[in-house]
């Protein structure tokens, strides 16, 4: 099994690297400057001569606040990168996974959101990650799109990292407590996507669709940095916010509540609690300080 992974400096990126050394697949990790995916020609090009089976697109823009001011490159890299790629699975017979955001739904409602949900994006993130959906499934290529909340990895920038800088420099911190969520931990769904992989490779499944994807558990962010600041024994006072006073240019869902009752029932995936991979992760920044 070829895979390409592209973004591979991203956090997601870096998880994938970490595990393809004990990973019975063949993978060819491509930052942006190797690839541009807003690059057809280059696309073609590229990949053309390594021949994946399988496409892992990490790359995309995630300056959630910046893309208010920066429509233009927020859906060139979040809708035409992910169509010349679906573009080129489509003509080459490639299985594409897509990575799409909580952002999407953007939905008050009272129980966990549903793949087959409404989706009503506010922000221009939301909208530009919403356009690459549709703009990979219009071109029916074989491919899955794994919608994902609150990623946050041992690698790169993310808000777990970020709470243990500010933890420790400050003897306080404001929060956020009215969005509604579940954290992701990226090595969990690096580990998990690999598994779907071979559940492919060796059953030759052909479904193609929209998946949830986070582990599970209920927080919001101020509870989550609690929780951060609690196992790694900093003593730092959590002052509760709302998202009106934080006042980010960009609009947030507060119910970012995902269902992840299709993909484990598609792909038999157990999901880790998010406290418990939370400690993984932490471990893990232990061994790499």
């Amino acid at each position: 099994m070829n895979i390409v992974v592209t973004g591979s400096n991203g956090q997601l990126g870096h998880e994938f690297q970490h595990l393809s050394k004990e990973s019975q697949f063949t993978f060819h990790f491509l930052s942006r400057k190797d690839l541009d995916i807003t690059d057809a020609r280059s696309i073609e090009d590229q990949l053309v001569k390594i021949n994946p089976d399988v496409i892992i697109n990490c790359a995309a823009y995630t300056a959630v606040d910046r893309a208010e001011t920066d429509r233009e490159n927020a859906f060139l890299i979040n809708e035409k990168g992910p169509l010349y790629l679906a573009q080129y699975c489509k003509n080459h017979s490639c299985l594409l996974i897509h990575y799409s955001t909580d952002y999407v739904y953007h939905l008050d409602v009272d129980r966990p959101l549903r793949e087959d949900d409404q989706c009503a994006p506010k922000s221009i993130y939301g909208k530009s990650k919403r356009a690459g959906e549709e703009a990979i499934s219009s071109t029916e290529c074989e491919h899955l799109i794994i919608r994902v909340s609150w990623l946050y990895s041992s690698f790169k920038n993310n808000f777990v990292k970020t709470m243990l800088r500010l933890g420790a420099e400050r003897d306080s911190l404001s929060v956020v407590a009215d969005q509604i969520g579940t954290p992701t931990y990226a090595r969990d769904l690096a580990a998990d996507t690999l598994q779907i992989i071979s559940q492919y490779d060796n059953s030759g499944k052909t479904t193609s669709g929209i998946f949830n994807y986070s582990n599970t558990g209920i927080t919001n962010w101020m509870d989550f940095a609690k929780a951060i600041f609690n196992k790694s024994k900093i003593e730092c006072d959590v002052q509760s916010t709302t998202t009106a006073s934080y006042g980010a240019p960009a609009p947030r869902p507060l119910w970012s509540v995902m269902s992840k009752e299709k993909i484990k029932t598609d792909f038999d995936i157990i999901l880790r609690p998010w406290e418990e991979s939370l400690d993984s992760c932490l471990e893990e920044l232990q061994t790499m300080a």
